[in-house]
This record gives structure tokens, sequence and C-alpha cells, in this order.
């Protein structure tokens, strides 16, 4: 895996289930973008689209595979939030670090 996750989970979350967690984030990414293989490069991609647009680009101004990119990201990312923290979770309860390693 060419990536490192770090789960930020509320107080009183184990180990073991930070790690549960994890492995469910990084499943969930994998699927949503078609393979572990293309998390880091879509996940590159979209840093350098921020950095070029912002958080919340006006995505019109975007060629299609910019834009095809980010909002891939974005629906992996909404995915694997989900699978790691379930679907009524709130913002403050947790978060990712995503580091890619090559």
């Amino acid at each position: 895996m060419p990536y490192q996750l770090k789960i930020h989970a509320p107080e009183g979350v184990s180990v073991v289930e930070r790690g549960e967690a994890e492995s469910r984030f990084c499943a969930a990414l994998a699927n949503s973008l078609g393979g572990d293989a293309l998390v880091a490069p879509v996940y590159a991609m979209y840093q350098r689209l921020v950095v070029i647009y912002g958080e919340t680009p006006d995505v019109e101004a975007m060629v299609d595979a910019e834009r095809e990119v980010f909002e891939s990201w974005q629906a992996a990312e909404t995915a694997a939030m989900i699978a790691a923290f379930g679907t009524h979770r709130y913002l403050d309860e947790g978060g990712f670090e995503l580091t890619i390693t090559e």
C-alpha cells in the first residue's frame, strides 16, 4: 500500500476498534476508486486540485478530467468515512490523515 492512514477517533476508542475502522476506511476507498493502487495517485491529484481551486471550488471552472478526479475523491472519502464511523457520525467525532509513502 503506497500510503499510510491514521484515523482520528473520539476518546474511548480502543486500539483494536481504531485498527478495524482504518481497515474499513481503506477498503471503502479502494472499492470506490477502483482498487488500492489508485488511492495514492487520486489523493495526490485531489490535493493538487485543492491547492489550485480551493476546498470548495466551482467545479465548472475545472476541465472534465480534473472534475472527475475531484468528485471521485470526494465520493470515495464520504464512503470511507461512513464505513469507518457509520452513517450517523458527526464531523467532530473523527477524521483521518492520509500520507503518501512513495
